[in-house]
């Protein structure tokens, strides 16, 4: 990458926002110009190793060649028509992703908060016209510590205070139970249960992984029931957790799955409802839209993101890199960190709240040439793209140690991507090859935390070529 012209500093465009945007956000005061990979760079033309990715919209990293080419095909041809015309890029999205996830139809929207809607709609119409659950009574049950999104219907049923005061009256018809307890989802089910809509790794929780079994307890739970399963893979899925959906972990097949962020390989908004054909047939002309919604541009770059989950590539290395994260936050255990949990290349650190909240540990590493964002107390999420070498990623776990003073990181590398240590198998740790990692790529470790965060009120990085 090469430095733009800077026109204003960081700081003075900071201060320009402050008059004119809506505070709704708390960024890091870095102000990024440029991009290309896991790298991004700021005006003043700084450094920095993306360890968020656009909570996983960048899972295939900035600016990907093949996406890049996509966008720009499509767009010297035909970028909208509305639903209103057909277009000649629909079809072929369409096909392509649910044969991806296993599934029949497709309901192509824009953001993520849209697909849960859709969802929502989707599975409230099919509890009365095939489920014969009266008007106007199905309900849907939810997770505690849920995150699908900040809509007003999604906050009804959000556990997240902050989210949802001054935001009343709130939508009826949830019910929300503990994530991880099957007992109490099925106490909470009944003859009006629409559907049981949870995410099968909660993000914005902390990446809170569930017990084994959960997910296929739930599965079996809705199919006794008669009420769908709705899988919120809106963060995990798309390779984030080392598999093209999260579910599959389990070898789980939901009703419906709604995806976005990584589908728009970070150049445009996607968003999908993908179902079963049964539940996306009750939809009708005119009872649902967007007008934007399976645009030619975003079908063609969402094409394109499909083409690469298709090879199996960004799956494999996510569950590589994953051993390769987990190797060195298991060394941080008890020297800075209290616990952690992590799926595939995704984990959500609980840092001793003694060394800071999640939110100074952040800004702390932004100095040293690593973004990454907190969620609650002191827990941070890492999730970089799925195109970081093993060389990056460990530099960036160096970074971490460094910040949270500790020693515990002994980084084992040949200086080509590839990281020898004792819990990979290598099929030759000299002479190259691929990395063989555990079926899961997950774990949940810790210094005596559970499974869950807490909830508590110089590095080389910069500036290399």
């Amino acid at each position: 990458m090469t430095s733009s012209v800077v026109t204003r500093s960081s700081a003075e465009l900071i201060g320009a926002e402050e008059p004119v945007l809506a505070h709704n956000y708390h960024p890091l005061p870095v102000v990024v110009s440029r991009a290309e990979g896991a790298w991004v760079e700021d005006v003043e033309g700084r450094r920095y190793l993306d360890m968020l990715a656009g909570y996983s919209a960048l899972n295939f990293g900035h600016r990907h060649p093949a996406l890049v080419e996509a966008a720009h095909r499509q767009l010297d041809r035909l970028t909208l028509t509305s639903r209103a015309f057909h277009n000649d890029r629909l079809a072929e999205f369409a096909e392509r992703l649910a044969a991806l996830t296993g599934l029949d139809m497709v309901l192509p929207m824009n953001t993520g908060a849209e697909a849960v809607e859709s969802g929502v709609k989707v599975a409230r119409k099919w509890a009365y016209d095939v489920k014969g659950v009266p008007a106007d009574r199905a309900t849907i049950v939810v997770a505690a510590d849920n995150f699908h999104g900040r809509t007003t219907t999604i906050v009804s049923f959000s556990t997240d205070e902050v989210a949802r005061a001054g935001f009343g009256p709130f939508t009826p018809g949830f019910r929300v139970v503990p994530y991880n307890d099957l007992a109490a989802m099925e106490a909470a089910v009944d003859e009006t249960t629409a559907a049981v809509l949870i995410e099968p790794v909660q993000g914005e929780a902390g990446v809170v992984v569930p017990d084994d079994g959960y997910l296929a307890g739930v599965r079996e739970l809705t199919r006794r029931a008669g009420c769908l399963f709705v899988a919120d893979e809106i963060q995990s899925g798309l390779g984030r957790t080392g598999r093209t959906l999260a579910v599959e972990h389990e070898s789980v097949v939901p009703d419906v799955v709604l995806l976005g962020k990584a589908l728009g390989g970070g150049i445009v908004p996607v968003s999908a409802v993908v179902a079963r054909r049964e539940v996306l047939q009750v939809l009708h002309p005119g009872e649902h839209g967007s007008t934007f919604g399976g645009n030619p541009l975003a079908a063609a770059v969402g094409t394109a993101v499909v083409e690469l989950l298709e090879t199996g590539e960004f799956q494999r290395r996510a569950a590589e890199l994953g051993v390769v994260l987990r190797e060195g936050l298991e060394a941080l255990v008890g020297k800075g960190v209290v616990g952690f949990r992590s799926r595939g290349l995704w984990a959500g650190v609980d840092v001793d709240p003694a060394l800071g909240t999640g939110r100074e540990v952040s800004e702390r590493l932004m100095h040293e040439g690593v973004l990454v964002k907190d969620t609650h107390g002191s827990t941070i999420r890492l999730a970089p793209p799925l195109t970081i070498t093993a060389d990056e990623l460990w530099g960036a776990l160096e970074t971490v140690e460094k910040v949270l003073g500790s020693t515990g990181l002994n980084r084992r590398g040949t200086g080509t991507g590839s990281v020898c240590g004792a819990a990979l198998v290598l099929r030759s740790c000299r002479g190259g090859g691929g990395l063989a990692a555990p079926a899961h790529g997950d774990l949940v470790g810790s210094a005596g935390s559970p499974g869950r965060p807490p909830r508590h009120p110089g590095s080389p990085l910069r500036g290399q070529g």
